[in-house]
């Protein structure tokens, strides 16, 4: 069972979505931010090795500078249980850069693009 205001963040290479867990015994999701490359920029200028291919390289770029700013949050006690839903590569990226902090907070991971999904659908595949 997720907790009430727990974080649900669904993420691939390109975009995240922020969640709110707002029902006490069930998972009800309310939308809280989307995030973008242009989002994240400023914030960490993290790259990959030379021979990354450009679209790689922005993916694993914008996976890095998320997890950055979700680690910041959890250092800022802003999240005190976190769900994370991500395409393979993206997770496999962003569990590299997790803050130890980070690791105890995260109660779930799923390994799958849901970023076009409602906040219903997420809700189910988190049930």
């Amino acid at each position: 069972m997720l907790s009430r205001d727990a974080l649900v963040v669904v993420a691939d290479g390109k975009k995240a979505v922020l969640f709110r867990n707002t029902a006490k015994f069930r998972i009800e999701l309310e939308e809280v931010e989307r995030i973008g490359p242009t989002n994240l920029q400023d914030e960490s200028q993290g790259r990959q090795p030379d021979d990354t291919p450009p679209r790689d390289e922005d993916e694993a770029t914008f996976a890095k500078q998320l997890t950055e700013r979700l680690n910041l949050m959890v250092l800022q006690n802003k999240v005190q249980e976190l769900v994370i839903i991500a395409d393979p590569n993206t997770l496999g990226v962003m569990r590299k850069n997790y803050h130890k902090m980070l690791e105890q907070k995260v109660v779930k991971e799923v390994a799958k693009t849901l970023t076009a999904a409602s906040a219903d659908e997420i809700a189910r595949a988190l049930a």
